[in-house]
């Protein structure tokens, strides 16, 4: 079988991706998650003009020179607006967020005024609109200020509270399910045996999978047998998961079992195998609403698989409009050669050079199991099949990993 391109690897994985059933949840349970509507102004912000400073309001044509007298003729706070009209020769005190009163249309603030009992005098001449906050200046009822598949943030809460929704509407999280496989792999924490290795797979995926809004549900490790694995793709299904992650069993040795049990079990698969590096050995395939990714047991294969191919697929299920990573240009930080017929990203780490431009350095040694080295990356140089040898100095694209 043919090794498929890794473009049309995510075009497969996201087909028929369509946004999860929307629910409402309180503003405060509303934070990263994303909107299933847009999201209009239930009021005007503010409702009325309102004073941006502490001082006098005042009528403009009252004040167009220094050392006017005015009459102060009562008193404006925040919530307390002044009922009666501001007349000639007249003005009220106002503080930060009281109501501009009838009849005035500019604030004299108070290190610009000398008092004396109930009257004032200006030392700074009034200007018709200064230090006034219009009524609708940050926004007006009916204004769509938060778009549908927008991810919120913090600042959106403070915008949403503002225009007076105390819920929102958003999509159900992806419920992610991840089983790995291998009779080699023990809990961090025990003493492995002769041939086994610690299990590190699940934490990253699973912190992946979190980071972008999905729950996610541990399905543990499984034997290496046909009937283990089994057992975990129908808790998988029973759970309810939008997604299974399995990671390991995924090549073509005698006990790599994985995509001979999603079949036993009614897995239709799409793809196998993908012309990339790390992550060659990955498979995809559904099982009624469930989309599956086979992920290779190799921790650095199985956490670019997941970044490439899991990130964008938990966010179009979740609705949103910000589906792809973005690639970005940087400059070879060292020498790297011609490539083969795969894609292949580079873990590389990531400098700002004093004149701005950025420099990825793919680190010395690429092999698939080093997680010290991925964990130093900070992008991922992606480098076409057949890329010819490229110079320190020379462009490059790159992707940024998670910080």
């Amino acid at each position: 079988m043919a090794l498929m391109p890794v473009a049309d690897a995510l075009s497969a994985i996201l087909a028929g991706a369509e946004p999860l059933p929307e629910e409402t949840v309180a503003l405060d349970a509303a934070y990263h998650r994303v909107l299933a509507r847009d999201v209009a102004a239930l009021r005007t912000q503010p409702p009325q003009a309102m004073s941006a400073m502490d001082g006098y309001a005042v009528r403009s044509a009252d004040g167009p020179d220094v050392g006017v007298r005015l009459k102060v003729i009562g008193e404006v706070a925040a919530g307390r607006p002044f009922e009666k009209t501001v007349g000639e020769g007249e003005a009220v005190r106002i503080f930060t967020g009281g109501v501009i009163p009838a009849g005035a249309d500019a604030v004299i603030i108070q290190e610009d005024t000398a008092v004396d009992g109930n009257t004032i005098t200006i030392t700074e001449a009034a200007r018709a609109g200064r230090h006034i906050r219009p009524a609708g200046i940050d926004f007006r009822q009916g204004d769509v200020l938060l778009a549908r598949g927008a991810r919120l943030a913090d600042r959106d809460l403070s915008l949403a509270a503002g225009m007076n929704y105390p819920e929102l509407s958003v999509r159900r999280r992806p419920k992610v399910a991840i089983l790995a496989t291998g009779d080699e792999l023990v809990m961090p924490g025990s003493t492995p045996g002769p041939g086994q290795i610690v299990y590190s797979n699940g934490y990253a995926l699973r912190a992946l999978a979190r980071a972008e809004g999905a729950e996610t549900i541990d399905l543990g490790i499984a034997a290496d047998t046909v009937e283990a694995t089994k057992q975990g793709i129908r808790r998988a299904r029973d759970s309810g998961a939008d997604i299974l992650i399995t990671t390991g069993g995924a090549s073509v040795g005698d006990h790599d079992l994985v995509k001979q049990s999603l079949e036993a079990e009614g897995v239709a698969m799409a793809f196998w195998r993908i012309a990339m590096r790390p992550g060659k050995p990955m498979m995809h395939g559904r099982l009624g609403a469930m989309r599956v990714i086979g992920l290779p047991g190799n921790p650095v294969s199985s956490y670019v698989c997941g970044f490439l191919f899991l990130v964008p697929l938990i966010r179009s299920l979740s609705g949103r409009a910000d589906i792809h990573h973005i690639a970005e240009t940087a400059l070879f930080g060292r020498n790297v050669g011609a490539n083969d017929l795969r894609e292949d990203y580079l873990r590389a780490r990531l400098e700002v050079r004093a004149d701005g431009a950025l420099i990825a350095t793919p680190v010395d040694h690429q092999d698939s199991s080093l997680l010290g080295n991925l964990a130093a990356a900070r992008g991922l140089v992606i480098r076409a099949p057949f890329a010819p040898a490229a110079l320190a100095g020379s462009p490059c694209e790159i992707l940024r990993l998670p910080t």
